[in-house]
């Protein structure tokens, strides 16, 4: 599965969209979808300019680790225990550049799209909530 922190700064982007303004809301709702078009072309910029994608990839790692435990007369006592962890990693991955490169002059080509419906849903947000 292919990660990267799109999701963390569209998670922040939602947080902080929700802290605004009634217009900075209805802008930062509005333009939402040109924000992951833009990450997601950077995203393929980096791929095709590295030569490789890079993929997130999550494991669980079993450790033992000193741990305080009832013994016997229900004293406590230092024993070793398991505990098990999520460990991520990011590793490269092969890609075809030619199909990166195609596919991010299609997104380039609906972002032009985009940019001109989302500039016109902005400029109603600013109608609609004066400041």
């Amino acid at each position: 599965m292919r990660y990267s922190h799109s999701v963390l700064i569209g998670t922040i982007a939602v947080v902080l969209a929700a802290c605004g303004t009634p217009q900075e809301r209805c802008i930062a709702r509005e333009s939402r979808d040109l924000r992951v078009l833009d990450q997601l072309i950077a995203e393929t910029e980096g791929t095709i300019a590295r030569g490789f994608a890079l993929e997130q990839e999550s494991f669980v790692i079993t450790q033992t680790v000193p741990c305080q435990v009832r013994g016997p007369n229900n004293t406590i006592v230092t024993d070793l225990c398991e505990t098990e962890q999520v460990v991520e990693r990011t590793r490269p991955v092969a890609v075809n550049l030619d199909d990166e490169r195609a596919k991010l002059r299609s997104m380039q080509a609906r972002r032009a799209e985009l940019a001109q419906t989302v500039g016109g849903r902005i400029e109603a947000c600013r109608v609609a909530y004066p400041e």
